[in-house]
């Protein structure tokens, strides 16, 4: 897989602009607020159609345009690909590979895959536990795309039993029971069902982010855990037992949507117990072991999206991480200098909304 060519028109700061990443390691140097993480942002929308910053889709569109457009060309396994997205301020946003329509995200997975890294991923480590939920979720869907209806199901059957936990008032009734019994029983089999997926994917995972922090610190044994005390009885059994507090609190308060991913370094607790620069490399650490995970999956290596990486990494650091990037195409933005010793195939500089190459 491999992103040959980007064209933007209208999108977040740029007018107009084009970017011919490298096979390998692209580099967009620039200072800040000039565009190098809105070029990123682009790329990422071409592979999963929505900002890896979590921004709303107006935020994509130039002030002063009704939308914004993306272009790519890719090249998967000798098949060309053109790739082109519309992003619309206020209607619906539009898709073609190769002027087909694409109608759901799963299909437009199936033709551009990419991980990304952005600052605010140091909330994977410090925040709280519905980033690693998304994170282990969002993995899961890519290696095994069937859990995509799993997931969404879990949501469908947690709102309508909310629904009903508030309908009840704090109180109990055979009608309210008997409604409960059956959303519990959906609950169970979906949730058990996402559970196992969760627990056998980070039994794979698990190793990769240990052996990626140690590429990166080059000391300190990591450990990822997932085992929810729910998952001892069963959650059929842990729904019954909490079904008074539930009712009481008018909240689901037992399953998946409450798990938590624990990240250990040297058996302490992460969240707690490890540094700023701990943190965030083991944050680094989660996506690369994501890109070289899902790698084993696909046929060929996802793009690497690296936004404001060396921001908080020392020199050693930064070019530890450069040294053991996954196999792949890799587009990394900086503010700072580029590490010493490092080697990009192609270097860009942004300045006020203009992409052009690194001559110097």
């Amino acid at each position: 897989m491999l992103l040959t060519r980007v064209w933007l028109t209208d999108f977040r700061n740029y007018a107009s602009a084009e970017l011919e990443p490298a096979p390998g390691l692209t580099v967009i140097v620039g200072a800040n607020g000039q565009g190098k993480s809105n070029l990123l942002e682009a790329v990422g929308w071409l592979a999963g159609l929505r900002s890896f910053r979590a921004a709303p889709t107006e935020a994509l569109v130039r002030v002063g345009a009704d939308q914004a457009i993306v272009r790519g060309e890719a090249d998967r396994a000798g098949r060309a690909l053109l790739i082109e997205c519309e992003i619309s301020r206020t209607g619906r946003n539009r898709t073609l590979v190769n002027r087909q329509p694409v109608r759901r995200t799963r299909d437009a997975l199936d033709h551009l895959r990419a991980v990304s890294f952005a600052p605010d991923d140091l909330e994977l480590v410090k925040g709280g536990p519905a980033e690693r939920r998304r994170y282990v979720d969002d993995l899961l869907v890519a290696v095994h795309p069937r859990y995509e209806t799993v997931r969404s199901d879990l949501d469908r059957i947690l709102r309508q039993r909310a629904a009903v936990l508030k309908q009840s008032g704090g109180r109990s009734s055979p009608e309210i029971e008997a409604t409960l019994d059956v959303w519990d029983t959906r609950l169970a089999a979906t949730g058990e069902e996402l559970a196992e997926g969760r627990a056998a994917l980070l039994a794979d995972l698990a190793p990769i982010v240990a052996r990626a922090y140690l590429d990166l610190a080059d000391a300190g044994a990591v450990d990822v855990t997932y085992a929810p005390a729910w998952r001892a009885e069963g959650l059929a059994g842990a729904l019954a037992a909490a079904r008074p507090d539930e009712l009481r609190r008018g909240v689901s308060l037992v399953g998946p949507h409450r798990d938590d991913v624990g990240l250990d370094l040297d058996g302490l607790p992460t969240r707690t117990h490890a540094s700023q620069g701990e943190q965030r490399s083991l944050a680094l650490a989660l996506r690369l072991a994501a890109a070289r995970r899902l790698a084993t999956t696909l046929d060929t290596p996802p793009l690497l999206l690296l936004d404001d990486v060396f921001s908080e990494l020392d020199d050693a650091r930064g070019e530890a991480l450069l040294a053991h990037l996954p196999p792949g195409q890799t587009l990394v933005t900086t503010a700072t200098a580029i590490p010493p010793g490092s080697r990009p195939e192609r270097v860009f500089r942004v300045e006020s909304g203009a992409v052009v190459p690194d001559l110097g």
